[in-house]
């Protein structure tokens, strides 16, 4: 049953809106004024408001926006006596859901009503649905390298300071990242991933910056940038080492003044982002090959966070191999399986120049692959090349 709260200093109109919705099912809170309604509104979940404007205390266009600042997501629809398409353009502009003249024709009330919770309920579940897709990943681990990661997030995160992150493929550079930003003050805002490596040299300030439309020969709309799109939340550039010198220099540009110009136009734009990098390569050997800029490095490491490999961080494979298994037979809908002691030995041992990318697969091949135990035998079967066991029989 739907809560519905009535906000209105007309007594009978507060009766009949309440008999009506009664009947149809709902359940009626009342309230006299604005004041009252808001009190209400803070102490109650509330499925919509249908609120009247002009009221004694507290107006209906000052409830709305207290309300929206409490909770953006319940629908308000206004309802008045005294409406005009500027009041409402106005309460639309503020948020409400629609806006109704007295008297109210009471099957367009119920049918706005209807399809103001329908909407609610989207995106309450859009909103649960992408935090369950969005949700950050542990970073499993105990090894000293590990934990000295976790410290200097929990120090790093709530501040600003740009971070540059190095270590091998396949080490969870990006996981890394997505931790900075989820601790971060800017986690409400968005995450936006840049790969500079997959992106062509021609291409990547049409998507860090944006273009407009015309600028050159495909441009054929008005294109937003990452740096925009990121605008209150954190730019993760990864792969930052493969970016070409003439992005660089716009890149450091865009963090020194805040500000971005779109290709093919001459508006600055200003952007509030905080800058994640992460590369692979030893960026001061670039510096010195005249591939990187030396003042965009100095830029990006205000804080370093070196990834070790995982042959560097061999006793955190159990742990990491344990969570695999749980995913990878959760996800194919199979009883968990388990590795044996020699398994886990063998994977120990075993020299992933994947990283953890590597061991990934390697789980979820070994639980397709294998019985009900992985064994060393398994583990020798399908991991191990046959490359490598040729080297060791001769």
């Amino acid at each position: 049953m739907a809560n519905i709260l009535i906000i209105d200093d007309e007594k009978s109109i507060r009766k009949t809106l309440t008999e009506i919705l009664t009947y149809e099912g709902y359940k009626v809170d009342e309230a006299a004024d604005g004041m009252e309604g808001f009190k209400m509104f803070q102490a109650k979940s509330y499925d919509a408001v249908l609120c009247d404007i002009k009221m004694p205390k507290m107006d209906g266009l000052e409830f709305l926006e207290k309300a929206r600042e409490v909770n953006g997501d319940i629908p308000i629809i206004m309802v008045s006596g005294h409406g005009n398409i500027d009041t409402a353009v106005e309460a639309v502009k503020k948020g409400a859901y629609d806006y109704i003249s007295k008297p109210p024709d009471l099957n367009r009330l119920l049918i706005t009503l209807r399809n103001a919770m329908d909407k609610s309920t989207l995106v309450t579940e859009t909103k649960t649905l992408r935090r369950k897709v969005n949700k950050v990943p542990e970073m499993i681990g105990q090894s000293a390298p590990i934990l000295k990661i976790r410290e200097t997030i929990e120090k790093v995160a709530p501040t600003d300071a740009r971070v540059l992150v190095t270590g091998d493929n396949g080490v969870g550079k990006e996981l890394v990242a997505r931790w900075l930003h989820e601790r971060s003050n800017r986690a409400a805002g968005p995450m936006v991933e840049v790969n500079c490596a997959a992106i062509p040299g021609e291409l990547i300030e049409s998507e860090l910056f944006g273009h407009e439309k015309g600028s050159f020969t495909s441009a054929v709309k008005q294109r937003i940038g990452k740096f925009e799109q990121a605008s209150g939340g954190t730019l993760f550039l990864d792969e930052i080492g493969d970016m070409s010198l003439s992005a660089q220099a716009k890149v450091l540009r865009a963090l020194q003044e805040g500000k971005i110009t779109r290709v093919g136009g001459d508006k600055e734009i200003s952007v509030d982002v905080r800058v994640v990098a992460a590369t692979n390569k030893d960026l001061l050997q670039e510096v010195e090959n005249k591939n990187f800029r030396l003042d965009l490095y100095h830029r990006l490491s205000v804080i370093l966070i070196h990834v070790p490999s995982l042959n560097d961080r061999r006793d955190d494979i159990p742990l990491l191999v344990d969570s695999f298994l749980d995913s990878v037979c959760n996800e194919y809908g199979i009883t968990r399986k388990a590795a044996d002691k020699d398994a886990m030995k063998a994977l120990q041992n075993h020299n992933w120049t994947g990283n953890i990318r590597e061991l990934r697969n390697v789980v979820e091949r070994l639980v397709i692959l294998s019985g009900k135990t992985i064994t060393a035998e398994d583990v020798d079967d399908f991991v191990v090349p046959a490359r490598d066991k040729r080297k060791v029989s001769s």
